[in-house]
């Protein structure tokens, strides 16, 4: 998989690019599977855990105008980019990684490569810029959508809105927002590395394409987790003032 990735860093940046036709393709296929699905998930998530949990514990010390500033930590941090990246990982990371697969078995990719045409560079390299960026965008979308799922729980406890904002904002700082792109704009490229590296070297058939698939989502999830612990202690230890929660 390491190997993959610099093949696919080197193809992106090393003309010519013949991809363009395929990312938008890849880009409108993601975008399409998984806004529906993104969007049930973050204002779910965003009532429940954050939401009416914090909420109920913070109401027992009279101090529910300080939910937004949890959000900052919670949907920001955290529960946004993990949902994102869990949807497109079982979403778009499952069709990359079956779609690939099927065309290992069918030999497909071998004959490309007998025709002189890189499978790198015209079908990878597409399927990592593509879950890149849409992966970025949907990390906003998420954050939009999980602080509207706390915007429902502030309103179930008849609380008023304005706290909840000004916390909110008091909290957040550009490090939090820039942090969550450029982390979830990594576990794109993490899912997109697995979800290739697993379709191009499936074997065994379409018993070994189901293999693929749920070996690839699995090893997604486990990259991400680890990345994000990874990341999240480097950004605390180089911005220590993201930890205080006013």
């Amino acid at each position: 998989m390491m190997i993959l990735t610099g093949k696919t860093i080197l193809s992106a940046l090393r003309p010519p690019y013949p991809y363009g036709g395929e990312f938008v393709n890849q880009f409108l296929f993601a975008l399409r599977l998984c806004w529906f699905p993104l969007l049930i998930s973050t204002i779910a998530f965003g009532y429940g855990a954050p939401g009416l949990q914090a909420g109920n514990f913070l109401i027992l010390f009279g101090a529910i105008d300080r939910l937004g500033g949890f959000f900052v930590l919670a949907t920001i941090r955290e529960f946004a980019p993990f949902v994102t990246a869990i949807i497109l990982a079982g979403v778009a990371g499952t069709a990359i990684t079956a779609d690939l697969g099927a065309r290992k078995i069918r030999e497909e990719l071998d004959a490309l490569q007998v025709l002189g045409v890189d499978p790198v560079k015209n079908l990878v390299v597409p399927r990592f810029l593509a879950l890149m960026i849409v992966t970025a965008l949907f990390n906003i979308y998420a954050l939009i959508f999980g602080i509207f799922g706390g915007v429902l729980a502030t309103l179930t406890f008849k609380a008023p809105l304005g706290p909840f904002f000004s916390t909110l904002l008091t909290n957040a700082s550009v490090t939090d927002l820039w942090g969550s792109v450029v982390k979830t704009t990594l576990f794109g490229a993490i899912i997109a590395i697995v979800s290739c590296y697993k379709g191009m070297t499936a074997s065994g058939g379409a018993e070994g394409v189901g293999r693929a698939v749920n070996q690839g989502v699995v090893i997604a999830f486990l990259g991400i987790f680890a990345f994000n612990y990874v990341f999240t202690q480097t950004l605390l230890a180089t911005h220590p003032e993201i930890s205080v929660i006013k």
